[in-house]
């Protein structure tokens, strides 16, 4: 096989690794992937280890809660920027200094004794997911040809499939044997392995050399942190009014900012261009709805199974083997059909199994059901999922020019943060509303998931967290409308 060198490398030392964008790219999406796997682990380990958290630190709930806050902000704030910078400065070289900063942060998050600095620590961490996550989407845009490029997003789309299986379950082997510490330290020798593999197999790809936008990156970096923090914060908060004043003032800001991208001719930090794309646009708004769906349905689920049904977190987190399961299983299959079928049958498919299993689920969060039939749904979970991540992905990208993927895949991944957000936040809000509802105080909720409800709210509880559940099931409803518009992609490949 032949391959040409780019005519300009963002690391000239490695020009070997160019040739290898054409003659190795599934070896790059390997290394790839245990740098993502870090940053999707992450963001599922510390809520098993939040209790032990609580008891070693001295902290309160709120401060806790900080703890993945803390990491989610910080990830959701920058990543319009780091995916911008990939396409200024080198996407391999902003993935690999993205590694470095958060295996530093890791190992600070284990020395930590203090919960405000632990909730420190994890903001460095989620600056360092930051610069890594858009790079690994980028760089796979890049290294491979729209007909096999389904196929490698499907290994990156099983990647978030394993580390729904592995990071719950590491977070309670890890706390249980060892201690809360090591959720953060087994990190150090997972880093070490993704830079050695990084420096060995992905590729320096050609940069480009354009003016940097700061007005657009003071913006957009300003206006997602106002409105993130005023989102994730507002419940703690009881929703003052100071904190829909940081609401508003994000979304202003962020018009401002959509307006200044319209008047910069010279070097936008987000070309509007891209939204030219039909299905740029609705990629980006499918993957909020995933993102908001996901972690909304987490809360609920993970509240009735520790405090009505008594189980310890690793228990409740082993309700989840069967969506990281067949999530894996069925990656490899989907990833064949997305360079062939219709992203909308594909996509849309996923999203009604999705809609469907969260509707079966709240049915069955009753005191007496039986644990098969919450298997059962969150094995729907999974068909789903693999059905929407790569060929949503792959559909998303597929048009860019290869000069626009940073920036592409910064707007995708900052969408799919500010959905997981916006869920958190929304989900929150129902779930006190329902507890009130059923006459329940909403500050009476298991919070720490140590032991089960006294038997006389054990029922309005299960009621609460099973109508709470209907949310995300009509979000995702909403998003099979959505789907719907997806237009043929750009190659004639396809069966369907």
């Amino acid at each position: 096989m032949t391959s040409t060198l780019p005519p300009r490398l963002a690391d000239p030392a490695d020009r070997h690794s160019a040739a290898g964008s054409t003659d190795r790219p599934w070896a790059a999406l390997v290394a790839l992937c245990v740098g993502f796997f870090l940053i999707l682990v992450d963001m599922t380990i510390v809520s098993v280890a939040t209790p032990a958290i609580i008891t070693a630190l001295d902290a309160d709930v709120n401060q806790a809660v900080w703890v993945t806050s803390a990491y989610l902000l910080a990830y959701a704030v920058p990543v319009l920027i780091t995916g911008r910078l990939g396409d200024r400065f080198g996407p391999r070289r902003i993935y690999l200094l993205g590694l470095a900063v958060f295996g530093a942060a890791s190992l600070w998050c284990g020395l930590t004794t203090t919960v405000e600095m632990l909730i420190v620590a994890r903001v460095a961490q989620g600056l360092g997911a930051a610069m890594m996550a858009p790079q690994t989407m980028a760089i796979i845009t890049r290294i491979f040809p729209p007909v096999v490029r389904g196929r490698a997003m499907a290994v990156w789309g099983l990647t978030v499939g394993v580390s729904t299986l592995l990071g719950p379950l590491m977070g309670g082997v890890l706390v249980d044997a060892l201690g809360w510490e090591w959720i953060f330290l087994v990190n150090i020798p997972l880093v070490a392995v993704a830079l050695v593999l990084a420096v060995r197999l992905v590729p320096a790809l050609e940069t480009h050399s354009r003016d940097f936008d700061w007005g657009g990156v003071v913006l957009s970096g300003v206006g997602m942190f106002l409105l993130v923090f005023g989102i994730q914060e507002g419940h703690q908060q009881d929703w003052a009014p100071w904190i829909w004043a940081m609401i508003l003032g994000g979304l202003v800001v962020l018009g401002a900012f959509v307006w200044w991208q319209w008047r910069n001719q010279r070097e936008p930090l987000v070309p509007l261009t891209l939204f030219h794309d039909r299905n740029f646009s609705l990629g980006n708004a499918a993957i909020a709805v995933v993102g908001f769906a996901i972690t909304a349905m987490a809360f609920p689920l993970m509240l009735y199974a520790q405090g009505v049904r008594g189980m310890s977190p690793t228990e409740a987190a082993l309700l989840l083997v069967p969506m990281a399961v067949l999530a894996i299983l069925l990656a490899r299959r989907v990833g064949r059909l997305t360079d062939r079928v219709h992203p909308r049958l594909l996509i849309g498919f996923g999203f009604a199994v999705m809609a469907a299993s969260f509707g079966w689920l709240s049915q069955v969060m009753t005191v007496d059901s039986h644990t098969w039939e919450l298997l059962l749904a969150t094995a729907g979970m999974g068909v789903g999922n693999a059905f929407i991540w790569a060929p949503n992905s792959t559909t998303t990208s597929r048009n860019l020019p290869e000069h626009q993927a940073g920036a592409g895949a910064g707007v995708y991944n900052a969408t799919r943060q500010v959905g997981s957000v916006l869920g958190a936040a929304g989900i929150a809000v129902l779930m006190d509303g329902r507890l009130a509802a059923e006459g329940l105080d909403p500050s009476a909720a298991p919070e720490s998931g140590l032991s089960q409800l006294p038997p006389e709210v054990v029922e309005g509880f299960a009621a609460a967290m099973s109508q709470s559940m209907l949310l995300p099931a009509v979000v995702l409803v909403l998003g099979l409308a959505v789907v719907a518009c997806f237009e043929r992609p750009r190659h004639d490949g396809f069966d369907a």
